[in-house]
């Protein structure tokens, strides 16, 4: 499957452009091949020539090949270099170590390094929770990834994760102020994952599992948060899920249904399928019918996948078997988390009144949105270029921003219930609408309030490591 751009290619080309011709041929050349000038620079200007950076967006790599080719049949026009603005941006890598305190001195270089360092060595020797006072694990958190279900590219390497790992640790940063670093491995045995992990979390206060495939994930993370005494999260089950069901509460609001009366399927029972499945079970949901290629999960039968077992023991109360046009007869929601194409029009048609339909599969959605919208209530998908995109940067950055101020040993399912209320209720009920069931990744309300809720909720469920909840002052 091809990835498809939410906007485009952004190319700057270095052109050579002689005397003998003009800025216009270029202009037309790139205009018929259906190319859109946004900048132009000029580079060097010599007697018989002129050298310009033009940026162009393109929609694609083969409409990126067609606007080259279109200059390189010019006469007189030359092209010296094609840089891709996206790729420009990763030389180097995103992120970057920056030190708090500069040393500029005998004095500076003695308190942070030898030979006083020595006694902040001891203090946290004699009492090791000192570390979150007075090394970086207070505010830092491991991404961890084996690179093998990176968005829709699959088992691509931990190398070739890295690029996403940074850009998580960005997010981090720029949403929470929590510092991140990725830690991609090169191997995919989940004992070996779990020992390396283990390994490394004395320098963190938190880790982050991100894009390991499944159903090695589950083990993987169920694991190491019985084995460590740090928050360990796998965004990708319960991100997806803390978003999906602040979506799901306000458009229950806006159709006026009640979460225990829903008919939901959920189609792609994988990480995530399952993650968002038990999350709208603990917020209240009872009837839940799980589709996999297979077709339906059947009550009562056995699979060879263990989490399927526990998905044919928990969900499908009314034993429905067939395929997703059996399940989905007089279903009120629609979750997907799987691929595109999946679900049809006429699918659609067979719901109840008012259908929710989540289509998350990204880039591609199970359905594209122009063709679902006139047979839905509510749609949402996982692209920023449609309304209501649920997008796990409104979920993470401020579970583990409250997750850190707590001090939690884990984050546990009152504080994943209590992020999704605080994510729904940044939208006010005067701005509720059918295009706007979900806040904004850029609203910044979002994770002060989603922080000082998981706070709350951690030391309300005893989990915080602190005699008061310093944490909510902090949130305010």
């Amino acid at each position: 499957m091809s990835i498809q751009q939410n906007a485009g290619l952004s190319l700057i080309l270095r052109l050579k452009i002689h005397s003998s011709s003009g800025f216009s041929q270029v202009a037309s050349a790139i205009g018929e091949a259906g190319g859109d000038i946004i900048a132009v620079d000029v580079i060097h200007v010599g007697k018989e020539y002129v050298i310009r950076d033009v940026t162009v967006n393109v929609h694609n790599e083969a409409h990126r090949e067609r606007v080259i080719r279109a200059l390189s049949a010019q006469d007189g026009i030359s092209i010296i270099n094609v840089s891709d603005r996206t790729f420009l941006l990763h030389l180097g890598g995103k992120i970057e170590v920056h030190a708090k305190v500069p040393v500029k001195n005998r004095d500076d270089l003695s308190r942070v390094y030898t030979p006083d360092v020595a006694r902040i060595c001891t203090a946290i020797q004699e009492d090791p929770g000192k570390a979150f006072q007075l090394t970086i694990k207070r505010n830092t958190v491991a991404v961890v990834s084996d690179g093998t279900a990176v968005l829709g590219l699959g088992d691509i390497g931990p190398e070739a994760a890295m690029p996403v790992m940074e850009g998580k640790a960005m997010l981090f940063k720029q949403f929470a102020n929590v510092d991140a670093f990725p830690v991609c491995l090169n191997t995919k045995d989940p004992e070996e994952i779990i020992r390396v992990v283990k390994a490394i979390a004395p320098s963190f206060g938190g880790i982050n599992l991100e894009d390991i495939s499944s159903p090695r994930c589950f083990e993987i993370e169920s694991r190491l948060r019985e084995e460590l005494d740090i928050p360990v999260f796998h965004d990708d089950q319960h991100g997806t899920a803390v978003v999906l069901l602040a979506a799901l509460l306000n458009a229950v609001k806006l159709v006026g249904k009640k979460m225990e009366d829903l008919r939901v399927v959920v189609v792609g029972i994988g990480a995530a399928g399952i993650a968002c499945t038990k999350m709208i079970q603990a917020a209240g949901v009872q009837n839940i019918i799980g589709v996999d290629r297979a077709g339906i999960i059947e009550a009562g039968r056995t699979y060879d996948n263990p989490m399927w077992n526990w998905y044919a023991e928990h969900t499908n109360p009314e034993r429905r078997t067939g395929d997703l046009s059996d399940a989905i007869t007089g279903a009120d929601v629609f979750i997907g988390v799987s691929g595109p194409g999946v679900l049809k029009v006429e699918h659609l048609k067979r719901m109840a009144k008012d259908p929710i339909v989540f289509a998350m599969a990204n880039p591609v959605p199970e359905i594209a949105p122009e063709e679902a919208e006139p047979y839905v209530r509510i749609l949402a998908t996982g692209r920023s270029d449609y309304p209501n995109q649920i997008n796990n940067v409104l979920c993470f950055p401020g579970i583990f921003r409250g997750a850190l101020d707590a001090r939690a040993s884990d984050i546990n399912e009152a504080m994943k219930l209590a992020a999704a209320q605080a994510i729904a209720s940044c939208v006010r009920d005067d701005q509720l609408n059918e295009q706007y069931i979900i806040p904004s990744v850029f609203n910044r309300h979002v994770v002060k309030a989603v922080s000082r809720a998981v706070a709350e909720a951690a030391y309300k469920s005893g989990v915080a490591r602190r005699e008061s909840p310093l944490a909510l002052q902090g949130a305010e």
